[in-house]
């Protein structure tokens, strides 16, 4: 198994738990996993050991919200998702720990602003602009794409789209659900073939999985109650931070 101070295990600890947090209850929420597994394991590493807990919390994901897929808007998303994870795939295959460290952080903060945007435009015009159409699916699909093979970020992308669309909530849940279910899965034979799928790495993902089930019941559970504004202020806070350090 990985060798990592006992802090370190906290964190990873405490990441595990959040993925079953966001996939059953804060969709967007995952920003937060990513920011903490890359501050603590090398970058390339981190991206494969948090693909296998994510797909673990899309399980649950689509126990609770299956039935509530909108088909129609995945396949409109379909080919530009192809493009951006095979871009994501080559970038993430060419370069080095230090790059794909700083790329994740810059990723991460750009989503940050983009949300913190969407949602002041929100707040000033009472909805979200609708994006019907090619272009409006095509871009948010190539650059979900791309996130999510490089940093397992395109949450906060494909949480725009779906809101820019006027998606209702149980549609929302279930399109996102059966999204990242299909796109993760995907992504599992490219990172295995640059070898990134190593004994440690399993391991380690073995110990944590408990957590995600942990988390994702407790997700389940709290839906319906947890106040939705705080928790995306502390995400948001926590997430600034652990991207501010991984690139400097």
């Amino acid at each position: 198994m990985i060798d990592l101070p006992l802090w370190a295990w906290g964190v990873l600890a405490l990441a595990a738990v959040t993925i079953g947090l966001a996939k059953t209850a804060i969709p967007g929420g995952g920003i937060l996993p990513v920011a903490l597994f890359a501050s603590v394991l090398p970058a390339r590493t981190s991206t494969a050991a948090l693909l296998l807990l994510l797909i673990v919390g899309d399980m649950f994901a689509l126990i609770a919200y299956r039935r509530h897929a909108h088909w129609p808007s995945l396949l409109r998303l379909a080919p530009a998702v192809l493009i951006g994870l095979l871009a994501g795939f080559a970038f993430l295959a060419i370069g080095d720990d230090a790059v794909v460290r700083r790329a994740i952080g810059v990723i991460l903060l750009a989503m940050i602003a983009v949300t913190l945007w969407r949602r002041h435009r929100q707040a000033r015009t009472g909805a979200p602009a609708v994006a019907n159409g090619m272009i409006a699916a095509s871009g948010y699909g190539a650059l979900a794409g791309f996130t999510t093979m490089v940093a397992n970020a395109a949450g906060p992308v494909m949480s725009m789209y779906f809101l820019a669309m006027r998606t209702p909530v149980q549609v929302f849940l279930g399109t996102s659900a059966w999204f990242f279910a299909i796109v993760n899965v995907f992504k599992v034979p490219f990172l295995a073939g640059i070898g990134l799928f190593d004994g440690p790495v399993l391991l380690m993902d073995a110990a944590l999985v408990p957590l995600v089930v942990v988390g994702a019941f407790a997700g389940l559970r709290l839906a319906r109650r947890m106040k939705q504004q705080v928790f995306d202020r502390i995400v948001i806070g926590l997430t600034i931070v652990g991207a501010v350090y991984l690139l400097f």
